[in-house]
């Protein structure tokens, strides 16, 4: 698992827009949230693969045994069936685009 980071250069200024337009370009549905300090989202899985996507805040991502921490513009797939874990870290909220695999 690798983080991806925003290439500024190549996809432009970061934001909320661009990053749906690429998770969307990828095929890939997309939501927006908004995650408060202490928030923590226990080992679980998804039936369809994800990219976790984060415009603001700090998101620690564990799964097959490594942890990343993904701040603005870092972007981490999650294939389906992959256990994880997910927490907001230090005090700003994370704001999130959590994109679903269209026809999964």
């Amino acid at each position: 698992m690798q983080i991806e980071h925003w290439n500024e250069t190549v996809e432009g200024d970061i934001s909320e827009a661009a990053m749906c337009r690429k998770f969307e370009a990828r095929g890939y549905n997309v939501t927006r949230y908004v995650y408060p300090p202490g928030t923590f989202f226990p080992p679980h899985q998804h039936a369809v693969d994800k990219i976790d996507g984060v415009l603001s805040g700090r998101f620690r991502m564990s799964m097959d045994g490594h942890s990343f921490i993904l701040e603005a513009g870092d972007c981490l797939q999650v294939p389906r069936g992959v256990i994880h874990s997910a927490e907001v870290i230090g005090e700003q909220p994370v704001i999130s685009i959590d994109a679903v695999k269209t026809g999964t």
